[in-house]
């Protein structure tokens, strides 16, 4: 099995991915995509993905793009460990946690969002920033009444890893990305701590990546 991720470190459905193979111990290269320097409208890339977005996950030359179809492609190549159960409503119930983030926050902080307001609605940098923190805050805040009423023990759906664990923990991703504290959001906090003690969801964190490292030398 060929695998190659087209990424960035940044970015967030990337991080879904990356954990959804490790958690499965699939090897693929990952290949950077530069999104804050306009990588993702090169011509070669717009072959590669016409949405000029990432991920992009490239599969034996076949090209599957948006980070829930591609974990589901590799739940469904690589069945274990399952990030799905098989029971249709909690089937359902992962796959609703999972597009919190995926479907309702992150596509209001992504980098041609964040250039619209730039562009038509003229915000400045602390503009920007404070949009992205506030839907960022609105999915940790939608995260932590859901685990109020069914809490995570340990995981979101008992002792199994699932597509909602990979959802959380990418919102507390981008929360860390913003600076933001998580105290007011205890459950949710509790549940990434316990993600991020593995090593799949460590080692796919933005501020683990090559690009940021880069970036940000100690």
């Amino acid at each position: 099995m060929t695998l190659k991720l087209y990424g960035f470190w940044r970015s967030n459905a990337a991080f879904r991915v990356r954990v959804a193979l490790a958690l499965k111990a699939l090897p693929y290269e990952e290949i950077d995509i530069d999104l804050l320097s306009g990588d993702q409208f090169d011509s070669a890339y717009a072959e590669i993905n016409a949405g000029h977005v990432v991920p992009t996950l490239v599969h034996d030359d076949r090209q599957i793009f948006q980070s829930l179809a591609i974990i589901e492609y590799l739940d469904e190549i690589a069945p274990e460990p399952p990030l799905l159960p098989a029971e249709p409503f909690e089937r359902a119930y992962t796959r609703s946690l999972a597009m919190v983030l995926a479907a309702d926050v992150h596509p209001l902080t992504v980098p041609r969002v964040r250039q619209h307001l730039k562009d038509v609605l003229a915000a400045d940098s602390s503009g920007i920033e404070a949009w992205c923190r506030h839907w960022t805050a609105e999915g940790l805040a939608t995260y932590e009444r859901l685990l109020l009423r069914r809490p995570p023990a340990p995981f979101a759906l008992g002792e199994f890893i699932s597509v909602g664990d990979i959802g959380i923990a990418g919102q507390v991703a981008l929360a860390e990305v913003y600076h933001m504290d998580l105290s007011s959001y205890p459950q949710v906090e509790a549940l990434a701590k316990r993600c991020f003690a593995l090593s799949a969801f460590s080692d796919a964190h933005p501020f683990a990546q090559p690009g940021y490292r880069a970036k940000n030398p100690r």
